[in-house]
């Protein structure tokens, strides 16, 4: 049950709690298998986003009993995150103003071995054409190294190009590698793009960042709501759609995502079951 649906959470759409559930209890179906098993962080916002939100890791107390959490370590103690397993426990995150669900890349049991390595291209200012080029030349770095990608929007300034994994490889060998396809990707065009996390730093280039990869660190679940005007989604799209320039990182929306469910599915279906080796890559770029 959602306790006060009335809730205005995204003030200049009307879009209140009551929506924002049901949304995903549309978008379970679709949403469930990359979400399912992995620690979440909720972006919760009790008096919707024209105020200040906020990030809650660990669920100590307040919780349903059949809801799962899994326990990590953290520096000086423990974490206990929850986990999305069903309908129902997505719509408990929601229950608590969750607006986004953010996510490991691993996942239980395999809790040190990604499943996923995270591009995040992250634009200082609106440079679509620049955007769409790296996101592109990204694609094919990694197919240069037989690494099929996926790519979604982020919801917010740029896109999330994503490497399933087999789950062999730690987050420390991730990390290492996906920080070698950065700095490979920015050697190749430094007017556009930079590893310079600071934006002070970036002189107006696009930051490719790696960060996602380390540790406990997280990034926006695919389906997941931004807290964002218009209530933008993280919405997966296709490598063609990129390349004619259809879409753009805050085109769909909550109130789009049906349609686009209903005219193309899940794009990410086959994600899961792609499990690809860093192994031979990892050799590659030492050469």
């Amino acid at each position: 049950m959602i306790t006060h649906p009335d809730k205005v959470l995204f003030p200049d759409e009307g879009i209140t709690k009551g929506e924002l559930a049901s949304y995903y209890e549309r978008i379970a179906p679709a949403m469930l298998p990359h979400i399912r098993g992995r620690p979440v962080t909720m972006e919760r916002f009790h008096r919707g986003i024209g105020e200040r939100g906020f990030f809650q890791k660990d669920v100590s107390k307040g919780f349903p009993e059949w809801l799962e959490r899994v326990e990590v370590p953290k520096k000086g103690g423990t974490v206990h995150h929850p986990l999305v397993t069903d309908t129902r426990s997505l719509l408990w995150l929601v229950n608590q103003n969750t607006i986004t669900p953010h996510v490991w890349t691993s996942r239980t049991p395999n809790l040190y071995q990604p499943d996923l390595c995270v591009f995040d291209l992250d634009p200082a200012e609106d440079q679509p054409e620049i955007l769409r080029a790296a996101a592109l030349a990204l694609r094919d770095l990694l197919g240069e190294l037989n690494l099929a990608s996926w790519v979604k929007t982020s919801g917010s300034r740029g896109f999330h190009i994503v490497v399933p994994l087999d789950g062999k490889a730690g987050f420390g060998g991730v990390s290492r590698f996906a920080h070698s396809v950065g700095a490979t990707l920015v050697s190749r065009d430094p007017e556009h793009l930079t590893q310079e996390f600071s934006k002070a730093d970036r002189g107006g280039r696009i930051l490719v960042d790696t960060g996602r990869n380390a540790y406990s660190a997280t990034f926006a679940a695919a389906y997941a709501v931004r807290a964002k005007p218009g209530a933008p989604v993280s919405a997966p799209c296709t490598w063609d759609e990129i390349e004619r320039g259809e879409v753009a990182p805050r085109t769909f929306t909550l109130r789009t995502m049906a349609g686009r469910i209903a005219d193309v599915g899940d794009l990410w279906s086959d994600l899961p079951g792609c499990a690809q080796s860093l192994r031979g890559p990892t050799e590659q770029l030492r050469k």
